[in-house]
Formats: C-alpha cells, sequence, structure tokens
C-alpha cells in the first residue's frame, strides 16, 4: 500500500471537477461527525481511483474516478461540504 497524502495533493483534481478551489472547503464525516478542511483528509491515490478518508475514523468521504476524461465523483461519506468563504 502507499503513503498516504492529504488532501492537498488532489487539490487540481478537485479544482477541475468543482470549478473552484476546494482544498479550504470543509467537510463533514457522515460517520463519526468529524468536521475538518478537505486538505486536511488522507488521501490514498494509487488505486483505481482516488479515496480520501476521515482523518478521525478512517472512514472513505470521497471517491474519485476518471475514465475516457469524465471524472466520476463519489461524496457519500460526507455529510456536509462547504466550500470556503
Amino acid at each position: 500500500m502507499s503513503e498516504p497524502l492529504d488532501g492537498n495533493a488532489i487539490a487540481g483534481l478537485l479544482f477541475d471537477v468543482f470549478g473552484a478551489e476546494m482544498t479550504a472547503a470543509t467537510g463533514v464525516c457522515g460517520s463519526c461527525g468529524a468536521r475538518a478542511y478537505v486538505a486536511e483528509l488522507v488521501v490514498y491515490d494509487r488505486a483505481p481511483g482516488v479515496v480520501a478518508r476521515c482523518r478521525s475514523c478512517g472512514s472513505i468521504l470521497m471517491v474519485l474516478v476518471t475514465v475516457r476524461e469524465v471524472t466520476c465523483v463519489d461524496l457519500r461519506g460526507l455529510a456536509d461540504l462547504e466550500p470556503a468563504h
């Protein structure tokens, strides 16, 4: 297994998907309720896609997979995602 990165590692991918800087956005874990900046998430990028996990409980918060230049995003693990102001 590769070494985990932080959310800053996916800043460009998130910008491509959301059209805005998202590492300063605040996410809330749907499992444990922890609130953290996207930049603080634990990211694994060596899978078929990118997986971002909660730093507190390890639950999967985001999965991003790019196929044929289209990025599919699963945010099911997030209870809330609030862009930075």
